[in-house]
């Protein structure tokens, strides 16, 4: 799922295309797509695009006469530039808004349709799509800690809550808790204040590297290529291959569709955390020890 920096990029890049310029005509490709009726979708067209906002990991469009089309991406939606007229074409082509110097394309890879456009009217209306989660360069310490203390969870499950914190997600929640040394499973309300400190920093300057890499991207080209997975992330996405830091290698939770990755020497003290599907297999056998895992993979 696109988090705060992907969607920080596309608004840039949107901004340099689209602000001022008249949103000509919106054409659906799946009508499942809408999910509002009030105000009607035809009312924002022949209307000149006044803002770009992000609420949340949402994508807010604002055209004249306070009326926002507010797009969210899900896991697998995409936006794409293409020449004026674009035909929709493949099932993946969701919808296209064109505008005279080019349209604006909505792709969603599977069978899942997920993603959303809702046409909405005002401050109130945006409001209604807003989970309230607090924004992370807008508040302080205290501020932070009260957000991901309003229940007793993990630091990665609060991490990723959006009525909790805003636009953090699977990709970046790991790249935190690595930077700031944190378990992913550490509880919200065990950690001390040293390490409040560390999370409320990691977080900031974790968001504010990738806001700015991918804004100079965005500034360069449209965003065409939008991933969780990065070379340059030092542990999403690189089970298996050596911590950045420390050399050993990454470890990783399965579950459901999403997995956790960190680094056990440097996050959770050596200890390797049970992964659902192996500990099942491997019952009392589950390695404890980074150096207790290697030893099984010799077996």
């Amino acid at each position: 799922m696109p988090e705060l920096p992907d969607i920080s990029a596309y608004i840039t890049a949107l901004e340099l295309r689209i602000l001022n310029q008249p949103l000509e005509r919106v054409r659906l490709g799946s009508v499942f797509l809408l999910r509002t009726v009030d105000p009607p979708l035809a009312s924002a067209e022949g209307r000149p695009v006044r803002e770009l906002r992000r609420i949340g990991k949402r994508i807010a469009i604002g055209v004249e006469g306070d009326l926002w089309l507010v797009l969210h991406l899900m896991i697998a939606g995409r936006l794409h530039w293409k020449p004026p007229g674009a035909k929709l074409a493949g099932r993946n082509a969701l919808a296209a808004f064109d505008f005279p110097s080019g349209s604006l394309v909505l792709t969603e890879a599977g069978s899942k349709r997920r993603a959303s456009l809702h046409v909405l009217q005002g401050e109130e209306g945006l409001r209604s799509v807003d989970p309230g989660g607090v924004e992370v360069f807008s508040t302080g310490l205290d501020g932070f800690r009260t957000a991901l203390t309003q229940e007793n969870r993990t630091l990665k499950r609060a991490l990723t809550d959006p009525r909790l914190i805003t636009g953090v997600g699977n990709a970046y929640s790991d790249e935190i808790l690595h930077a700031a040394q944190l378990s992913p499973i550490a509880l919200t309300h065990k950690l001390k204040s040293e390490e409040w400190e560390r999370l409320f920093s990691a977080t900031r300057s974790t968001l504010a590297v990738w806001m700015d890499r991918l804004h100079a991207e965005a500034l360069e080209s449209f965003p065409e290529k939008v991933t969780a997975f990065r070379p340059e992330m030092a542990v999403h996405g690189r089970f298996g291959e050596a911590c950045p830091r420390c050399g050993a290698k990454v470890q990783r939770i399965r579950y459901a569709d999403n997995e956790t990755n960190y680094c056990a020497r440097c996050q959770t003290g050596g200890k390797v955390l049970a992964d659902r599907s192996l500990s099942r297999l491997l019952g009392s056998d589950w390695p404890r020890t980074l150096e207790e895992l290697e030893a099984l993979k010799r077996r």
